[in-house]
């Protein structure tokens, strides 16, 4: 019976071998997931000339269309070494893999400083930050309240417009913070 079923055995495991399954089978024909728009954020080795901010790169790819790279502060200047994870730090965003939020535009009641439109941000790790968003920094470069309180804050306020719609168009779902 042990020789039998041994020699059983060993046939269905030749069968398998021989004979790939359906999911393989679908899986080779499958076509290729097409990649989906996407930001990435990282720190460039500039800085705002009169308040010493870093600049940072915030880049949107779009398949089919070119890469758009878009200057934006995170944080402020004083606090680039804080703890990024840390709620209330002013440090910049934390590194990883974000949800983009829906595109909102800000009326009166919100800070000037916010600008006209917030692009909530969800991180999926774990982290002590909350309320995070990509938004206009109108202080940029300008005076004591440049930089944010840990937030994307873009420079220039044609690009915010830019960067909103082309988001919301887009249906960009990702935000990569490298570093």
């Amino acid at each position: 019976m042990g020789r039998k079923l041994g020699q059983l055995l060993g046939g269905c495991v030749l069968a398998a071998t021989l004979a790939p399954s359906a999911a393989a089978q679908e899986l080779a024909t499958a076509e290729p997931e097409a990649p989906a728009p996407r930001l990435t954020f990282e720190r460039t080795n500039r800085r705002l000339p009169r308040t010493g901010d870093p600049i940072w790169d915030l880049k949107l790819e779009i398949p089919g269309q070119p890469v758009r790279h878009f200057e934006a502060v995170s944080g402020r200047a004083e606090y680039q070494g804080a703890n990024r994870h840390q709620l209330g730090s002013q440090a910049p965003l934390p590194p990883g893999t974000y949800s983009i939020g829906a595109v909102e535009p800000l009326g009166h009641e919100y800070p000037r400083e916010l600008g006209p439109v917030w692009i909530g941000l969800e991180p999926l790790f774990s982290t002590g930050r909350r309320v995070l968003g990509i938004h206009l920094d109108p202080s940029a470069g300008r005076n004591w309240n440049s930089g944010t309180g840990g937030c994307i804050g873009l420079i220039h306020r044609d690009e915010m417009l830019s960067l909103a719609e082309l988001v919301r168009r887009s249906a960009a779902q990702t935000l990569i913070v490298s570093n």
